[in-house]
């Protein structure tokens, strides 16, 4: 499997460094590290030229049985911290004519420098993305990286994986974009949740409110190869697709091909996907270094 994962691929990440903190990150290059020795990525296998196409070495003994004190249900307590607790909050606006209910932590009241967006999967809820102790402390890092950073992070909930959810996440982007107007919003979707991501980015209206998406999981969208956020370079919206090779919901080899794709109809999009090798379908979840992947779509301007 490793052998055929690698095959053709050479070099190696390029390092992101120096960053920018002025007013929290409003004007922002990068973030700064945190626990980086913990959450960056074990071993990267192969990379292509650019960096653009990544195999990463997930090895469950080490990544999941080792790394959680309870397999899936709690990290252990070097990985996380409660600093984020204390500005977290179950809110609510409305919009559409109904509620929309999220958790946010950070710069809950306005006045952030960057936003991120977290949209569940099929059978998850806005309570996941705030969980502290599963995926590996996964959802923690961010967490922290933001309320850390002068950054709000906002687990949401919504209606459904169709018009109306995408209208509820939509909301949230409003809302923040009208509270902290100079930040720069990123939406996280994870499995089902990209049906969300990628409605957002085909609406040319909506695709310019973002700075970046990331894909954990994730669905593709044929549609969005004919969408204006691909075909026009000026709208070009950051894109990460995470995916496990071991992934039995969503085939990874049809993932791969529909990336190339994108890299074929627009060459030059700013486009990574990272194959985490044996992982399964919530692994993108625990693996994704969030730092190394918002620092890049951060430096696209």
């Amino acid at each position: 499997m490793r052998a055929l994962l690698s095959a053709g691929l050479r070099g190696g990440l390029a390092a992101l460094t120096g960053f920018t903190l002025l007013c929290g990150l409003a004007s922002a290059q990068s973030l700064p590290p945190y626990k980086d020795s913990l959450f960056a990525y074990p071993r990267l296998i192969s990379s292509n030229d650019d960096g653009t196409y990544e195999v990463v070495e997930y090895i469950k003994a080490r990544d999941l049985h080792e790394r959680d004190k309870e397999p899936e249900r709690e990290v252990w307590g070097n990985y996380v911290s409660f600093h984020p607790t204390s500005s977290q909050a179950d809110l609510e606006l409305k919009a559409n004519g109904r509620a929309v209910k999220y958790m946010a932590t950070g710069k809950t009241e306005g006045g952030a420098s960057i936003v991120v967006i977290y949209v569940h999967g099929q059978g998850g809820n806005r309570f996941q993305g705030m969980n502290d102790l599963t995926f590996g402390g996964n959802f923690n890092r961010i967490k922290n990286l933001m309320s850390r950073n002068g950054g709000v992070y906002i687990s949401a909930g919504f209606t459904d994986f169709g018009t109306k959810g995408t209208e509820d996440v939509a909301a949230i982007i409003d809302a923040y974009r009208a509270s902290s107007p100079r930040a720069r919003t990123f939406v996280a979707c994870g499995s089902m949740g990209s049906i969300l991501c990628w409605n957002l980015l085909k609406d040319p209206v909506q695709a310019r409110k973002l700075s970046g998406v990331l894909l954990f999981g994730a669905s593709k969208d044929d549609a969005f190869l004919k969408s204006a956020t691909l075909r026009k370079a000026e709208n070009n919206v950051p894109l990460y697709m995470g995916h496990g090779s071991w992934d039995n919901v969503y085939d990874w080899e049809k993932q791969v091909a529909f990336y190339e794709q994108i890299r074929k109809a627009a060459p030059g999009y700013p486009v990574r996907f990272t194959l985490f090798d044996t992982g399964t379908h919530g692994t993108p979840i625990r693996m994704t270094d969030w730092r190394l992947i918002l620092n890049w779509m951060l430096s696209r301007g």
